[in-house]
């Protein structure tokens, strides 16, 4: 039970970490679009998000995938940017509803950029695991750790859209404008950073 709680604890927090903030700021590139009201069709993305990034976790861990490490540091805030702009040019029109076309198309990319998080998830279990022979028991449980951080950033971001409809006349296009303009400038900057490092 306490190898679980080390290894747990340890997800968990790492995708709660500041310092590894882009991973949180993909997950309100995603949320920022729902409210309370669409908070299934949320799940079902979020799943997939999950679904990649726990495929690629796996497979880099157990040495089935390789991918240089500053190569993935810099798809990661891509896969932000990439968010943000869909968000920001069809924010009208998911507004009134998610349609299917929009929808299925945010959840192929929340897979693909699932597979990208993943592999940057990977490098720290690596590090951590060192020569370890069992992996699969650290492994389900920093995955796990990082589900709940994931859901925990999830409910906060619907409390916010809760807070937003109840309170205030902010419309909804509007609240993804400034989100997603704000998570874009910031993945931007962090792009070019991490591009610098190439």
């Amino acid at each position: 039970m306490n190898d679980f709680w080390i290894w747990f604890s340890t997800g968990f927090q790492h995708i709660l970490d500041w310092n590894g903030y882009d991973h949180i700021l993909y997950v309100i590139s995603l949320c920022v679009l729902f409210s309370f009201k669409d908070w299934k069709k949320l799940l079902v993305l979020v799943t997939a998000f999950t679904i990649g990034h726990s495929l690629t976790l796996a497979m880099s861990v157990l040495d089935v995938l390789t991918v240089k490490q500053t190569f993935i540091e810099a798809l990661i805030p891509l896969t932000i940017m990439s968010t943000c702009i869909i968000n920001i040019v069809y924010r009208k029109k998911l507004e009134t509803s998610l349609n299917k076309i929009n929808y299925n198309l945010n959840y192929i990319l929340a897979l693909i950029f699932g597979f990208i998080h993943g592999m940057g998830f990977s490098y720290l279990l690596k590090s951590m695991l060192g020569k370890e022979e069992n992996t699969l028991f650290p492994l389900l449980s920093f995955n796990l750790g990082l589900e709940l951080g994931q859901i925990i950033i999830v409910i906060s971001m619907l409390l916010v859209s809760i807070f937003l409809a109840r309170f205030t006349r902010i419309k909804k296009a509007d609240v993804i404008l400034v989100i997603s303009s704000a998570v874009l400038l910031v993945s931007t900057l962090l792009f070019i950073q991490r591009l610098n490092a190439l």
